[in-house]
């Protein structure tokens, strides 16, 4: 790769330094340079090769930066790359300027160099050692660290996305609390008897999945129909939300005609049968692409057959879509555009699960599989208002799964009903031979749990409706609080999830391919800062989520509590933790500021149910029992009902945000 301009490189350190002809200031540039320099990992503006190379210490002196930094700075600027293991060239020592700028002069800088190592050991927190001490690391650094890192580097990373050479270093959730082995026991369905067809089509795309179900069984439709209806209601709204990647045409009148078939001999697999669903585009089929949401990887194709995808295969489910992940996972911006929220279009999906979501609120799909590390299904989930369960840590296999962090990534469902999430999960979840962290995990039977013996809490932030409609059931409702000592839970997340997927992703950052990202201000910048965490804080980030698993699992001193599904504190704690959450829609309000007086676009409202690890049951028996008294979850998004005057802003009016860091 050709090194950039000097010029369209360092923009950040423009306003520090003097203009042309004026004198050096005292200090230098030598602080904010030395940042320039160590964000060369950022920009790899070094990465030239020949003469680019041999320009690189010339370039930061030529008139494209309007300053006059010292002779010594400049030289030592190849000892400082060393140590980062960027490449310079030669050594620092031809410098052509005008005549009336810098001479050069050969100056002994040992000392030099050992400040400028000073500050960048600085923003690492770890300006303590001396100059003795600092020259003793350079050394050592050169010697030894960078050729391990170099090897270690063309062993495991020279492909991305962290589907190839996991870590051995595996995380569980588990409180070891007791509970009986269920392992192959399958859940107690309930009796959806007496389902009738409706005449309409849009009504069949807004039934749930055990209602499609019986449609199926009693042959009231084939899987072939549905998946035209839905195939019809993809295409439809999509032009809309922008939440589909790929239509899997041809892939699902296969399924669905070998779902058919089957029944017609006798065989039925269960009821997911013959029911089309969505796949967030992190999930590896054959055959069809696997963009990742990413510039990068949009023509990418993987030939493997990803776990989840053979479980629903093997349930008899049928693929119709590949659905929008924001780019590598981050949000809902993707290569091909922005995913819409259907209950009001001029709002953005949020979080990167935002096709999976957007497809099941809008009725595209009767439920698809999402993905979270850090809110991305609670948060598009709760924009969107579906029912989407994310459980526990290790319950489902992610073979041929992108990965960002994996000890924090999880798939779950996207559904209408807290019912149809148990249905899926107990078809998704169970033990990935070539996933070390997931497990099979002893579920009990959601239909079977007795509510009534059941303490539930509720915090402060907790929508009370869903309080007092459980109290009404029979629940033992009292006020809760989860306490933990751990003020870094925020912090602790990023040096996680940051790191980790660094390390799925050092070749796409090394080669450049982060300019090409399509939200300069998400993973770019977080993972060029993640360049200066060094091995040990990672550790210690670690340590400290161990002290707070503990802390937790002492303070649950209740069977589950109801909580803010999106509060940044929570989503961090529960993924860091382990925690399954079900997210349920509660209800609706009036947008602000609408744009007609009839307008139907509505703000969702949400509410979560929180379990201890391995009760996922639990929130799926609470949710059930909600949902079986209220009706918000059949409500349908607005999004073809825009009203002669209503129009979809375009930019929107509505800003969501960027995700950041509070602490």
């Amino acid at each position: 790769m050709v090194a950039p301009p000097i010029a369209t490189c360092a923009p950040a350190i423009r306003p520090c330094l003097a203009t042309r002809g004026s004198p050096p200031r005292s200090r230098s540039c030598a602080p904010l340079l030395l940042l320039f320099l160590l964000l060369g990992l950022t920009v790899f503006c070094t990465d030239a090769v020949s003469s680019e190379s041999n320009l690189l210490c010339s370039n930061l002196v030529s008139s494209r930066l309007p300053c006059q930094p010292s002779i010594s700075m400049v030289r030592n600027c190849k000892s400082l790359w060393k140590i980062l293991d960027r490449k310079v060239g030669v050594p620092c020592r031809r410098i052509t300027t005008s005549p009336s700028n810098i001479t050069l002069t050969e100056l002994p800088d040992k000392t030099m160099e050992a400040k400028f190592l000073q500050s960048m050991f600085e923003l690492i927190d770890s300006g303590f050692f001396n100059e003795t001490k600092i020259q003793e690391i350079a050394k050592g650094a050169t010697e030894m660290n960078v050729p391990i890192y170099r090897t270690n580097r063309k062993l495991v990373a020279t492909k991305n996305g962290g589907l190839e050479n996991p870590s051995p270093l595996v995380f569980n959730p588990s409180w070891n609390r007791e509970a009986p082995s269920v392992q192959g026991k399958r859940f107690k369905y309930p009796s959806v008897s007496g389902v009738r067809l409706p005449r309409d089509e849009e009504d069949i795309a807004f039934m749930s999945v055990l209602e499609l179900g019986e449609l199926i069984k009693t042959r009231q439709i084939t899987s072939e129909e549905l998946v035209r209806i839905y195939l019809k209601q993809l295409k439809r709204y999509n032009q809309v939300l922008e939440a589909v990647v790929t239509y899997t045409e041809e892939l699902a009148y296969k399924q669905a005609k070998e779902a058919d078939d089957l029944l017609s001999k006798g065989t039925y697999l269960g009821p997911l049968h013959g029911i089309p669903y969505g796949l967030k585009d992190i999930v590896a089929v054959p055959g069809y692409k696997t963009t990742w949401g990413s510039t990068s990887f949009k023509d990418q194709v993987l030939d493997i057959e990803a776990w989840v995808y053979k479980r629903l295969k093997a349930s008899g489910a049928v693929l119709v879509a590949k659905l929008v992940s924001g780019s590598l996972a981050y949000d809902d911006i993707w290569f091909g555009g922005r995913t819409r929220n259907p209950w009001n279009i001029e709002e953005f999906s949020t979080g990167s699960s935002a096709g999976p979501a957007a497809s099941t609120s809008a009725g595209m799909v009767p439920f698809a599989i999402g993905s979270e590390t850090a809110g991305s299904m609670t948060y598009p989930a709760a924009r969107c208002g579906v029912t989407a369960l994310r459980p526990t840590f290790g319950s489902v296999g992610r073979t041929g799964v992108m990965s960002i962090s994996e000890s924090l990534d999880k798939l779950g469902p996207f559904c209408r009903t807290a019912a149809d999430c148990a249905v899926v999960l107990d078809a998704i979840k169970g033990k990935d031979p070539e996933d070390l962290s997931s497990r099979e995990l002893a579920f009990e039977d959601p239909f079977s749990v007795d509510i009534t013996k059941l303490t539930v809490g509720y915090t402060k932030d907790a929508d009370m409706k869903v309080v007092e409609v459980l109290g009404s059931k029979g629940v033992n409702m009292v006020p809760f609080e989860l306490n933990y000592t751990v003020d870094a839970v925020q912090g602790i997340l990023n040096f996680t999830m940051d790191v980790d997927m660094l390390a799925h992703f050092d070749e796409w950052q090394r080669t450049g391919q982060d300019d090409l990202y399509e939200a300069q201000d998400q993973w770019p910048v977080e993972l060029r800062r993640a360049r200066l965490i060094t091995a040990v804080d990672y550790i210690q980030a670690q340590r400290a989520r161990g002290k707070l698993i503990r802390e937790v699992e002492k303070s649950f001193t209740v069977d589950a509590f109801i909580g803010n599904v999106t509060d940044w504190e929570k989503v961090c704690m529960g993924n860091l933790v382990g925690l399954p959450v079900l997210v349920i829609p509660t209800g609706f309000k009036n947008i602000s500021a609408p744009p007609t007086s009839d307008c139907r676009r509505r703000t969702t409202i949400n509410a979560g149910i929180y379990a201890p690890p391995e009760r996922d049951h639990i929130a799926l028996a609470l949710g059930m029992a909600y949902q079986s008294l209220t009706n918000a979850h059949r409500k349908r998004p607005p999004i073809d009902d825009l009203g002669p005057d209503d129009s979809i802003p375009n930019p929107p009016r509505a800003i969501i945000p960027p995700r950041r860091l509070q602490i």
